[in-house]
């Protein structure tokens, strides 16, 4: 149904949409002066119901193909780690699915899975956990009861406890090989000090962790007013509750969910630096930003995008890579949650230009606040992000999750609708007024990974520079 539309909508824009000026008498007018109707697009609705045990579920139907999609969300995360166990949150959701259940060794369960060819599987994020089931119609039934046991009655078998926390351990020794991983790991850490969202695995804090642990995670925080589904497809409405019904309706667990406190924007004007031997250096500075609640979401989505998000004719791109060649690789990131946001802007450069690369990060962040953008900028970022947006939405499962999750963040359901309005609302004095207030040099959180000893210069020469130590 929805690349249907998007379909539809493409080919209206090629044969309906007239560009706004002719041809020239001598060719065809350059790209950058063809002008077309803005493309508006409004994501179908999925129903919201509310079982008796508390379950929210959400349902959108779909008939093109046999094929039904479950998305679960569940109130955990990594935030929910205790602090000397961090990687619990990871564990419990790998183990849920490996595992096998009450009735079902994990082993039964993963050739139940494969000879019907349904996909199953659980995750666990900073502050979300989450599990996607994928079947074709006629096994929705089969695919909804292991489901439910999984959710309900995990056995956490022991011996795929152990080759889980082999498979992380491994993952942990081999991360500084990965040196943008590595250090993107760290600055996470630097980032969110002294809250819950820093606290990560480490070769130790997996060592301790046991079956107990596991078992005691799951009993308080998977429980039915602590879960959300979304079931899209080749599924109606009755069919959807009636088997949500049977095989989640009577579980009664209860647990308790803690609200985990946002992170601090303390000043941290130092550079931390971290000792890797190798040619090549990975810059990061950022900061908190605004969240998804505050109406400066939208000026910063658009100020992110024409400092680093927005590619090749982004600021950061273009000043870094292209005039001066020297990154292979470098931009901004901006991720939005419903209480907090984060902002980094980043670099793999050679050694010889580390210093260099840094204060010229620091020069651009800072150059937005005081000249501001141009009028060209931000028509070619709305225009990006706006028509953009359209590709979120081309599945059904796609759509009622990001439905579901507007609830998950406490947002309202109308969010998504109004967003391309609200970015088209942004003005030159919104991006210069947001920068000013968020992009602040004293508050700026700033990791340098590398060899110091093949650097152009001393990072000295911008800053204080703290030395620190890669924790695995």
């Amino acid at each position: 149904m929805i690349n249907k539309i998007l379909i539809y909508m493409c080919l209206y824009s090629l044969i309906c949409v007239a560009p706004a000026k002719a041809a020239e008498s001598h060719g065809v007018s350059h790209p950058d002066r063809l002008t077309y109707k803005p493309l508006r697009f409004t994501p179908p609705q999925s129903k919201r119901f509310t079982l008796e045990n508390g379950i929210v579920l959400y349902v959108l139907e779909d008939h093109e193909l046999p094929l039904v999609n479950v998305s679960a969300i569940f109130r955990t995360g990594s935030v929910n780690d205790p602090a000397l166990k961090a990687g619990l949150a990871e564990l419990t959701h790998r183990v849920m699915r490996t595992g096998g259940t009450q009735s079902l060794s994990g082993d039964a369960l993963d050739d139940q899975l494969a000879f019907h060819g349904i996909s199953l599987n659980f995750s666990a994020e900073m502050d979300m956990g989450s599990a996607h089931l994928s079947l074709l119609k006629q096994d929705l039934d089969l695919g909804i009861d292991l489901f439910s046991q999984i959710l309900m009655h995990p056995r956490f078998a022991e011996e795929k406890l152990q080759l889980a926390k082999d498979l992380y351990i491994e993952d942990l020794r081999s991360l500084p090989d990965d040196p943008p991983k590595y250090a993107f790991r760290e600055f996470r850490k630097l980032l969110y000090r002294d809250n819950p969202r820093g606290n990560l695995s480490s070769l130790l804090s997996f060592k301790g962790i046991q079956r107990s642990d596991l078992i005691d995670f799951h009993k308080h925080l998977f429980y039915p007013q602590n879960v959300m589904l979304a079931i899209t497809g080749d599924v109606t409405e009755a069919e959807a509750i009636s088997l949500v019904r049977r095989y989640l309706g009577g579980w009664q667990a209860s647990g308790r969910a803690e609200a985990t406190p946002t992170p601090g924007n303390e000043k941290n004007a130092v550079i931390h630096y971290l000792y890797k031997e190798t040619p090549q250096s990975v810059v990061v500075t950022g900061q908190l930003a605004p969240s998804k609640r505050n109406q400066d979401f939208y000026a910063f989505t658009v100020l992110n995008f024409i400092l680093g998000g927005g590619g090749f004719r982004s600021r950061i791109f273009q000043e870094v890579r292209s005039d001066r060649g020297l990154a292979y690789s470098t931009g901004s990131f901006y991720k939005a949650r419903h209480d907090y946001g984060a902002f980094g802007a980043y670099a793999l450069t050679k050694s010889s230009s580390t210093t260099t690369v840094l204060s010229l990060l620091n020069d651009i962040v800072e150059g937005v606040k005081v000249k501001g953008v141009t009028k060209r900028e931000l028509s070619w970022a709305k225009e990006s992000i706006n028509n953009s947006f359209i590709f979120s939405f081309q599945a059904t499962d796609q759509i009622a999750s990001q439905q579901m999750i507007l609830e998950y963040d406490h947002l309202p359901q109308d969010f998504l609708t109004k967003y391309p309005a609200q970015i088209d609302k942004v003005t030159p004095e919104d991006l210069q007024r947001t920068a000013s207030r968020y992009l602040t040099r004293e508050k700026a959180v700033t990791l340098v990974l590398g060899n110091e000893k093949t650097f152009d210069k001393p990072l000295s020469t911008l800053g204080e520079v703290k030395r620190i130590r890669g924790d695995l």
